[in-house]
Protein backbone atom coordinates (compact mmCIF):
# COMPACT_ATOMS: atom_id res chain seq x y z
CA UNK A 1 0.00 0.00 0.00
CA UNK A 2 1.24 3.47 -0.80
CA UNK A 3 2.13 5.91 1.96
CA UNK A 4 2.63 9.66 2.18
CA UNK A 5 4.85 11.11 4.91
CA UNK A 6 4.66 14.85 5.61
CA UNK A 7 7.09 16.98 7.62
CA UNK A 8 5.62 20.45 8.10
CA UNK A 9 7.52 22.72 8.39
CA UNK A 10 11.26 22.14 8.21
CA UNK A 11 13.18 23.98 10.94
CA UNK A 12 16.43 25.99 11.07
CA UNK A 13 16.10 27.22 7.49
CA UNK A 14 15.18 30.65 6.10
CA UNK A 15 11.41 30.55 5.62
CA UNK A 16 8.73 27.90 5.97
CA UNK A 17 8.45 24.63 4.08
CA UNK A 18 7.34 21.04 4.43
CA UNK A 19 8.51 17.67 3.16
CA UNK A 20 6.27 15.08 1.53
CA UNK A 21 7.47 11.54 0.96
CA UNK A 22 5.39 9.24 -1.25
CA UNK A 23 6.13 5.59 -0.54
CA UNK A 24 5.38 2.57 -2.68
CA UNK A 25 3.75 -0.67 -1.51
CA UNK A 26 7.11 -1.92 -0.17
CA UNK A 27 7.71 1.14 1.97
CA UNK A 28 10.39 2.59 -0.29
CA UNK A 29 10.26 6.29 -1.09
CA UNK A 30 9.06 6.61 -4.64
CA UNK A 31 9.01 10.41 -4.79
CA UNK A 32 10.10 13.19 -2.44
CA UNK A 33 8.92 16.80 -2.51
CA UNK A 34 10.34 19.87 -0.82
CA UNK A 35 7.24 22.07 -0.70
CA UNK A 36 7.38 25.82 -0.19
CA UNK A 37 4.30 27.08 1.63
CA UNK A 38 4.63 30.77 0.77
CA UNK A 39 3.48 32.70 -2.29
CA UNK A 40 5.91 35.25 -3.74
CA UNK A 41 4.33 38.31 -5.30
CA UNK A 42 7.29 40.56 -6.00
CA UNK A 43 7.28 40.16 -9.77
CA UNK A 44 3.76 41.58 -9.83
CA UNK A 45 4.43 44.18 -7.13
CA UNK A 46 7.25 45.71 -9.19
CA UNK A 47 5.14 46.33 -12.29
CA UNK A 48 4.38 50.03 -12.59
CA UNK A 49 7.20 51.16 -10.29
CA UNK A 50 10.00 53.50 -11.35
CA UNK A 51 13.00 51.51 -12.49
CA UNK A 52 15.53 53.48 -10.47
CA UNK A 53 13.86 52.25 -7.25
CA UNK A 54 14.50 48.56 -7.99
CA UNK A 55 17.70 48.19 -5.90
CA UNK A 56 15.96 49.59 -2.82
CA UNK A 57 12.62 47.82 -3.32
CA UNK A 58 13.93 44.35 -4.17
CA UNK A 59 16.27 44.40 -1.17
CA UNK A 60 13.08 44.02 0.88
CA UNK A 61 12.42 40.58 -0.58
CA UNK A 62 14.56 39.04 2.12
CA UNK A 63 16.17 40.11 5.39
CA UNK A 64 18.86 37.44 5.11
CA UNK A 65 20.21 38.12 1.61
CA UNK A 66 19.02 41.66 0.79
CA UNK A 67 22.43 42.70 -0.55
CA UNK A 68 22.27 40.08 -3.29
CA UNK A 69 18.96 41.49 -4.54
CA UNK A 70 20.16 45.09 -4.06
CA UNK A 71 23.27 44.62 -6.19
CA UNK A 72 21.84 42.41 -8.91
CA UNK A 73 19.04 44.94 -9.38
CA UNK A 74 21.62 47.72 -9.78
CA UNK A 75 23.53 45.59 -12.30
CA UNK A 76 20.34 44.97 -14.27
CA UNK A 77 19.68 48.73 -14.34
CA UNK A 78 23.23 49.35 -15.60
CA UNK A 79 22.44 47.10 -18.55
CA UNK A 80 19.05 48.71 -19.18
CA UNK A 81 20.64 52.16 -19.16
CA UNK A 82 23.57 51.03 -21.29
CA UNK A 83 26.20 52.34 -18.85
CA UNK A 84 29.40 50.96 -17.35
CA UNK A 85 29.95 51.97 -13.71
CA UNK A 86 33.39 53.41 -12.82
CA UNK A 87 36.02 51.00 -11.53
CA UNK A 88 35.72 52.30 -7.96
CA UNK A 89 31.97 51.68 -8.01
CA UNK A 90 32.41 48.08 -9.13
CA UNK A 91 35.07 47.52 -6.46
CA UNK A 92 32.86 49.04 -3.76
CA UNK A 93 29.91 46.93 -4.84
CA UNK A 94 32.03 43.80 -4.69
CA UNK A 95 33.47 44.85 -1.31
CA UNK A 96 29.94 45.39 0.04
CA UNK A 97 29.09 41.96 -1.28
CA UNK A 98 32.05 40.25 0.38
CA UNK A 99 30.70 41.61 3.66
CA UNK A 100 27.35 40.07 2.83
CA UNK A 101 28.89 36.68 1.96
CA UNK A 102 30.87 36.71 5.22
CA UNK A 103 27.69 37.50 7.15
CA UNK A 104 25.55 34.89 5.38
CA UNK A 105 28.07 32.03 5.39
CA UNK A 106 28.93 32.63 9.05
CA UNK A 107 25.21 32.64 9.90
CA UNK A 108 24.72 29.37 8.04
CA UNK A 109 27.77 27.57 9.43
CA UNK A 110 27.68 28.75 13.03
CA UNK A 111 23.96 29.29 13.70
CA UNK A 112 21.76 27.24 11.35
CA UNK A 113 24.07 24.26 10.74
CA UNK A 114 26.20 24.83 13.83
CA UNK A 115 24.14 22.61 16.14
CA UNK A 116 24.48 19.73 13.64
CA UNK A 117 28.25 20.15 13.69
CA UNK A 118 28.56 20.47 17.47
CA UNK A 119 25.96 17.93 18.63
CA UNK A 120 25.69 15.60 15.65
CA UNK A 121 22.45 14.55 14.01
CA UNK A 122 20.92 12.91 17.05
CA UNK A 123 21.40 15.57 19.70
CA UNK A 124 18.80 16.52 22.28
CA UNK A 125 16.27 18.85 20.66
CA UNK A 126 16.25 21.00 23.82
CA UNK A 127 19.92 21.94 23.38
CA UNK A 128 20.44 21.51 19.62
CA UNK A 129 20.33 25.24 18.95
CA UNK A 130 22.47 28.35 19.26
CA UNK A 131 21.86 28.52 23.04
CA UNK A 132 23.14 24.98 23.44
CA UNK A 133 26.16 25.86 21.31
CA UNK A 134 27.04 28.71 23.67
CA UNK A 135 27.28 26.19 26.51
CA UNK A 136 29.04 23.44 24.54
CA UNK A 137 31.42 25.51 22.38
CA UNK A 138 31.50 29.04 23.81
CA UNK A 139 34.69 30.14 22.02
CA UNK A 140 33.64 28.80 18.61
CA UNK A 141 30.17 30.28 18.96
CA UNK A 142 31.34 33.70 20.11
CA UNK A 143 33.92 33.98 17.34
CA UNK A 144 31.51 32.67 14.71
CA UNK A 145 28.93 35.27 15.71
CA UNK A 146 31.61 37.96 15.77
CA UNK A 147 32.66 37.06 12.22
CA UNK A 148 29.04 37.29 11.15
CA UNK A 149 28.84 40.73 12.75
CA UNK A 150 32.01 41.90 10.99
CA UNK A 151 30.55 40.94 7.62
CA UNK A 152 27.39 42.86 8.43
CA UNK A 153 29.40 45.93 9.50
CA UNK A 154 31.33 45.88 6.20
CA UNK A 155 28.02 45.64 4.39
CA UNK A 156 26.60 48.52 6.44
CA UNK A 157 29.64 50.78 6.01
CA UNK A 158 29.40 50.61 2.22
CA UNK A 159 25.68 49.94 1.80
CA UNK A 160 24.41 52.59 4.21
CA UNK A 161 22.30 50.03 6.05
CA UNK A 162 23.11 46.56 7.33
CA UNK A 163 19.80 44.89 6.50
CA UNK A 164 18.49 46.72 3.44
CA UNK A 165 21.38 48.58 1.74
CA UNK A 166 20.62 51.72 -0.26
CA UNK A 167 23.81 52.96 -1.93
CA UNK A 168 23.97 50.92 -5.17
CA UNK A 169 22.25 52.80 -7.98
CA UNK A 170 22.09 52.64 -11.76
CA UNK A 171 25.52 53.75 -12.91
CA UNK A 172 27.46 52.94 -9.75
CA UNK A 173 27.47 53.83 -6.05
CA UNK A 174 25.87 56.94 -4.58
CA UNK A 175 28.86 58.09 -2.48
CA UNK A 176 32.65 58.06 -2.25
CA UNK A 177 34.47 56.58 0.73
CA UNK A 178 35.51 59.11 3.34
CA UNK A 179 38.80 58.72 5.19
CA UNK A 180 36.88 57.59 8.26
CA UNK A 181 34.93 54.95 6.35
CA UNK A 182 38.11 53.69 4.71
CA UNK A 183 39.85 53.36 8.07
CA UNK A 184 36.81 51.56 9.47
CA UNK A 185 36.83 49.07 6.60
CA UNK A 186 40.54 48.44 7.15
CA UNK A 187 39.86 47.52 10.79
CA UNK A 188 36.86 45.32 10.03
CA UNK A 189 38.61 43.46 7.22
CA UNK A 190 41.78 42.82 9.21
CA UNK A 191 39.76 41.37 12.09
CA UNK A 192 37.70 39.21 9.72
CA UNK A 193 40.83 37.71 8.15
CA UNK A 194 42.28 36.99 11.59
CA UNK A 195 39.06 35.41 12.86
CA UNK A 196 38.45 33.19 9.85
CA UNK A 197 41.97 31.78 10.22
CA UNK A 198 41.17 30.88 13.83
CA UNK A 199 37.79 29.38 13.03
CA UNK A 200 38.58 27.39 9.89
CA UNK A 201 40.55 24.60 11.55
CA UNK A 202 38.02 23.93 14.31
CA UNK A 203 35.09 24.11 11.90
CA UNK A 204 36.77 21.68 9.52
CA UNK A 205 37.45 19.27 12.40
CA UNK A 206 33.76 19.35 13.37
CA UNK A 207 32.72 18.75 9.77
CA UNK A 208 34.90 15.69 9.39
CA UNK A 209 33.84 14.35 12.78
CA UNK A 210 30.25 14.58 11.54
CA UNK A 211 31.24 12.62 8.44
CA UNK A 212 33.12 10.01 10.50
CA UNK A 213 30.20 9.56 12.91
CA UNK A 214 27.72 9.27 10.02
CA UNK A 215 29.45 7.44 7.14
CA UNK A 216 26.17 7.15 5.31
CA UNK A 217 26.23 10.89 4.67
CA UNK A 218 29.10 10.54 2.23
CA UNK A 219 27.82 7.28 0.79
CA UNK A 220 24.07 7.82 0.44
CA UNK A 221 23.70 11.43 -0.64
CA UNK A 222 25.59 11.38 -3.93
CA UNK A 223 23.09 12.81 -6.40
CA UNK A 224 24.58 13.37 -9.88
CA UNK A 225 23.37 16.55 -11.55
CA UNK A 226 24.50 19.38 -13.77
CA UNK A 227 26.01 22.46 -12.13
CA UNK A 228 25.99 26.20 -12.85
CA UNK A 229 28.09 28.98 -11.34
CA UNK A 230 30.00 32.14 -12.17
CA UNK A 231 33.57 32.28 -13.41
CA UNK A 232 35.63 35.32 -14.29
CA UNK A 233 37.66 35.42 -17.52
CA UNK A 234 40.50 33.29 -16.12
CA UNK A 235 38.12 30.63 -14.81
CA UNK A 236 38.46 31.66 -11.16
CA UNK A 237 35.64 32.11 -8.66
CA UNK A 238 33.86 35.47 -8.67
CA UNK A 239 30.67 36.26 -6.77
CA UNK A 240 29.99 39.66 -8.29
CA UNK A 241 30.58 39.33 -12.01
CA UNK A 242 31.53 36.99 -14.84
CA UNK A 243 29.93 34.44 -17.15
CA UNK A 244 27.73 31.55 -16.12
CA UNK A 245 29.49 28.25 -16.68
CA UNK A 246 27.56 24.98 -16.89
CA UNK A 247 29.06 21.55 -16.19
CA UNK A 248 27.37 18.18 -16.73
CA UNK A 249 27.32 15.29 -14.28
CA UNK A 250 30.52 13.84 -15.76
CA UNK A 251 32.54 17.02 -15.31
CA UNK A 252 32.40 18.25 -18.90
CA UNK A 253 31.92 21.99 -19.39
CA UNK A 254 28.90 22.22 -21.66
CA UNK A 255 28.61 25.99 -22.16
CA UNK A 256 29.26 29.47 -20.83
CA UNK A 257 26.82 32.32 -21.33
CA UNK A 258 25.94 35.83 -20.20
CA UNK A 259 23.06 36.07 -17.75
CA UNK A 260 21.14 38.29 -20.17
CA UNK A 261 20.79 35.15 -22.34
CA UNK A 262 19.29 33.01 -19.57
CA UNK A 263 16.00 32.58 -21.44
CA UNK A 264 17.84 30.48 -24.03
CA UNK A 265 18.90 27.96 -21.39
CA UNK A 266 16.74 28.00 -18.25
CA UNK A 267 13.23 26.55 -18.25
CA UNK A 268 10.92 27.55 -15.39
CA UNK A 269 7.99 25.34 -14.54
CA UNK A 270 5.17 25.69 -12.02
CA UNK A 271 4.53 22.59 -9.91
CA UNK A 272 1.40 21.49 -8.09
CA UNK A 273 2.91 20.86 -4.65
CA UNK A 274 4.85 24.09 -4.08
CA UNK A 275 4.57 27.83 -4.61
CA UNK A 276 8.18 27.88 -5.86
CA UNK A 277 8.74 27.11 -9.53
CA UNK A 278 11.28 24.48 -10.49
CA UNK A 279 13.97 25.35 -13.03
CA UNK A 280 15.76 23.04 -15.48
CA UNK A 281 18.65 23.56 -17.89
CA UNK A 282 17.72 23.14 -21.55
CA UNK A 283 20.63 21.85 -23.63
CA UNK A 284 20.65 19.89 -26.86
CA UNK A 285 16.88 19.54 -26.82
CA UNK A 286 16.82 17.90 -23.38
CA UNK A 287 16.09 19.30 -19.92
CA UNK A 288 18.59 18.58 -17.15
CA UNK A 289 18.35 18.85 -13.38
CA UNK A 290 21.06 21.19 -12.19
CA UNK A 291 22.31 22.82 -9.02
CA UNK A 292 23.50 26.29 -8.06
CA UNK A 293 25.19 26.44 -4.67
CA UNK A 294 28.52 26.52 -2.89
CA UNK A 295 29.16 23.02 -4.25
CA UNK A 296 28.14 24.02 -7.78
CA UNK A 297 30.50 26.98 -7.74
CA UNK A 298 33.46 24.90 -6.59
CA UNK A 299 32.66 22.28 -9.22
CA UNK A 300 32.64 24.69 -12.16
CA UNK A 301 35.56 26.98 -11.29
CA UNK A 302 39.19 26.22 -12.15
CA UNK A 303 40.46 27.83 -8.96
CA UNK A 304 39.59 30.24 -6.17
CA UNK A 305 42.37 32.79 -6.36
CA UNK A 306 43.12 33.75 -2.73
CA UNK A 307 45.87 31.86 -0.83
CA UNK A 308 44.07 30.23 2.13
CA UNK A 309 40.92 29.44 0.19
CA UNK A 310 42.90 28.11 -2.77
CA UNK A 311 44.85 25.71 -0.53
CA UNK A 312 41.63 24.41 1.03
CA UNK A 313 40.01 24.21 -2.41
CA UNK A 314 42.86 22.04 -3.70
CA UNK A 315 42.47 19.69 -0.73
CA UNK A 316 38.72 19.55 -1.40
CA UNK A 317 39.39 18.55 -5.02
CA UNK A 318 41.95 15.90 -4.02
CA UNK A 319 39.57 14.29 -1.55
CA UNK A 320 36.24 14.58 -3.36
CA UNK A 321 37.04 14.85 -7.09
CA UNK A 322 35.43 17.04 -9.75
CA UNK A 323 32.51 17.14 -9.95
CA UNK A 324 31.55 16.33 -6.38
CA UNK A 325 27.91 15.30 -6.16
CA UNK A 326 27.40 15.00 -2.40
CA UNK A 327 25.05 17.59 -0.91
CA UNK A 328 26.50 17.33 2.60
CA UNK A 329 29.84 18.65 1.32
CA UNK A 330 28.20 21.98 0.60
CA UNK A 331 29.06 22.91 4.19
CA UNK A 332 32.75 22.26 3.48
CA UNK A 333 32.43 24.31 0.28
CA UNK A 334 30.87 27.10 2.35
CA UNK A 335 33.90 27.14 4.66
CA UNK A 336 36.19 27.52 1.63
CA UNK A 337 34.07 30.38 0.33
CA UNK A 338 34.10 32.04 3.76
CA UNK A 339 37.90 32.01 3.63
CA UNK A 340 37.75 33.44 0.12
CA UNK A 341 35.35 36.26 1.03
CA UNK A 342 37.54 37.43 3.92
CA UNK A 343 40.69 37.28 1.81
CA UNK A 344 39.01 38.99 -1.15
CA UNK A 345 37.83 41.81 1.14
CA UNK A 346 41.45 42.23 2.20
CA UNK A 347 42.51 42.47 -1.45
CA UNK A 348 39.83 45.07 -2.14
CA UNK A 349 40.70 47.35 0.79
CA UNK A 350 44.28 47.43 -0.49
CA UNK A 351 43.30 48.36 -4.06
CA UNK A 352 44.05 52.09 -4.64
CA UNK A 353 41.28 52.27 -7.28
CA UNK A 354 38.74 51.90 -4.47
CA UNK A 355 38.92 55.65 -3.78
CA UNK A 356 38.12 56.86 -7.32
CA UNK A 357 34.94 58.22 -8.91
CA UNK A 358 31.91 56.09 -8.18
CA UNK A 359 29.04 57.08 -10.46
CA UNK A 360 28.04 57.94 -14.02
CA UNK A 361 24.71 59.35 -15.14
CA UNK A 362 22.09 56.77 -16.11
CA UNK A 363 18.69 57.05 -17.78
CA UNK A 364 16.41 54.48 -19.36
CA UNK A 365 15.61 54.76 -23.09
CA UNK A 366 13.28 51.75 -22.92
CA UNK A 367 14.20 48.11 -23.20
CA UNK A 368 15.39 45.24 -21.11
CA UNK A 369 17.91 44.92 -18.29
CA UNK A 370 19.03 41.54 -16.98
CA UNK A 371 21.91 40.54 -14.73
CA UNK A 372 23.03 37.93 -12.22
CA UNK A 373 25.08 37.65 -9.07
CA UNK A 374 26.21 34.66 -7.03
CA UNK A 375 23.96 34.84 -3.99
CA UNK A 376 25.33 32.87 -1.01
CA UNK A 377 22.96 30.02 -1.89
CA UNK A 378 23.60 30.11 -5.65
CA UNK A 379 22.98 32.07 -8.83
CA UNK A 380 20.40 34.88 -8.62
CA UNK A 381 18.96 36.50 -11.77
CA UNK A 382 16.90 39.69 -12.09
CA UNK A 383 15.30 40.66 -15.40
CA UNK A 384 13.29 43.84 -16.03
CA UNK A 385 11.37 45.22 -19.00
CA UNK A 386 11.47 49.04 -18.73
CA UNK A 387 9.56 51.50 -20.91
CA UNK A 388 10.82 54.81 -22.31
CA UNK A 389 9.46 56.65 -19.25
CA UNK A 390 11.60 54.53 -16.91
CA UNK A 391 8.68 52.44 -15.61
CA UNK A 392 8.98 48.69 -15.01
CA UNK A 393 6.49 46.86 -17.23
CA UNK A 394 7.55 43.28 -16.45
CA UNK A 395 9.91 41.61 -14.01
CA UNK A 396 11.26 38.13 -13.48
CA UNK A 397 13.54 36.72 -10.82
CA UNK A 398 15.14 33.30 -10.73
CA UNK A 399 16.22 32.43 -7.21
CA UNK A 400 18.84 29.88 -6.15
CA UNK A 401 16.42 27.78 -4.10
CA UNK A 402 14.08 27.41 -7.08
CA UNK A 403 16.96 26.11 -9.18
CA UNK A 404 17.93 23.65 -6.45
CA UNK A 405 14.46 22.29 -5.71
CA UNK A 406 14.68 19.28 -8.03
CA UNK A 407 18.05 18.33 -6.52
CA UNK A 408 16.71 18.79 -2.98
CA UNK A 409 13.88 16.39 -3.86
CA UNK A 410 16.37 13.84 -5.18
CA UNK A 411 18.60 14.15 -2.10
CA UNK A 412 15.59 13.72 0.19
CA UNK A 413 14.59 10.58 -1.66
CA UNK A 414 18.08 9.10 -1.34
CA UNK A 415 18.32 9.99 2.34
CA UNK A 416 14.81 8.93 3.27
CA UNK A 417 15.07 5.42 1.87
CA UNK A 418 17.70 4.55 4.46
CA UNK A 419 16.21 6.66 7.25
CA UNK A 420 12.75 5.13 7.13
CA UNK A 421 14.24 1.77 8.06
CA UNK A 422 15.35 3.26 11.38
CA UNK A 423 13.23 3.55 14.49
CA UNK A 424 12.69 6.79 16.34
CA UNK A 425 10.58 9.65 15.12
CA UNK A 426 13.03 12.38 16.16
CA UNK A 427 15.90 10.61 14.43
CA UNK A 428 14.01 10.51 11.14
CA UNK A 429 12.91 14.14 11.42
CA UNK A 430 16.34 15.45 12.39
CA UNK A 431 18.09 13.73 9.51
CA UNK A 432 15.61 14.67 6.83
CA UNK A 433 15.80 18.27 7.99
CA UNK A 434 19.58 18.02 7.91
CA UNK A 435 19.45 17.01 4.24
CA UNK A 436 17.46 20.15 3.49
CA UNK A 437 19.80 22.35 5.58
CA UNK A 438 22.74 21.16 3.49
CA UNK A 439 21.22 23.25 0.68
CA UNK A 440 20.61 26.17 3.06
CA UNK A 441 17.39 27.15 1.23
CA UNK A 442 16.09 30.69 1.53
CA UNK A 443 12.35 30.54 1.08
CA UNK A 444 11.65 34.21 1.65
CA UNK A 445 13.46 34.69 -1.66
CA UNK A 446 12.04 31.79 -3.61
CA UNK A 447 8.55 32.90 -2.57
CA UNK A 448 7.16 35.72 -0.46
CA UNK A 449 4.18 35.65 1.88
CA UNK A 450 3.28 34.84 5.47
CA UNK A 451 4.02 31.41 6.96
CA UNK A 452 3.75 29.87 10.41
CA UNK A 453 6.04 27.51 12.26
CA UNK A 454 4.98 24.04 13.43
CA UNK A 455 6.12 20.52 12.63
CA UNK A 456 3.74 17.81 11.51
CA UNK A 457 4.62 14.44 10.03
CA UNK A 458 1.90 12.34 8.49
CA UNK A 459 2.21 8.79 7.24
CA UNK A 460 -0.61 7.79 4.93
CA UNK A 461 -1.83 4.67 3.22
CA UNK A 462 -4.45 5.08 0.52
CA UNK A 463 -5.06 8.66 1.67
CA UNK A 464 -5.72 7.52 5.24
CA UNK A 465 -3.47 8.78 8.04
CA UNK A 466 -2.00 5.82 9.91
CA UNK A 467 0.70 7.67 11.81
CA UNK A 468 1.06 11.28 12.89
CA UNK A 469 3.99 12.99 14.55
CA UNK A 470 4.18 16.56 15.76
CA UNK A 471 7.00 18.75 16.99
CA UNK A 472 6.13 21.86 19.00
Amino acid sequence: MSQTIKIDPVTRIEGHARILLDCDDNGQVDEAFFCVNELRGFERILVGMEAHSMPQITARICGVCPTAHHLVAAKALDMAAGVEPPEAAKLLREFMYMGHVIHSHALSLFVLAGPDLVFGLDGDAATQNIVGMVDAEPDLTAKGLRLRSLGQKINETIGGRGIHPVTAVAGGISFKLSDGQFARLQQLTAEAVSLVKELSGKTKDLLFRLFDDNPGLLNDLNVPSWYMGTVQADGLLNFYDGKLRVMDENGTIQTEFASSDYRNFLVERAVSNSYAKEVYFDHGGAEHMYRVSTLARLNVVDGVGTPLAQAEFEEFRRNFDRPCHNAVLQMYAKLIELLYACERADQLINNPALRGDTRVAASFPGGRGGAHIEAPRGTLIHDYEIDEKGIVRAANMIIATQQNTAAINKSLKEGANSLLLESGDDRILNRLEFVVRCYDPCLACSTHAIGRMALDVEVRQNNRIIRKLRRG
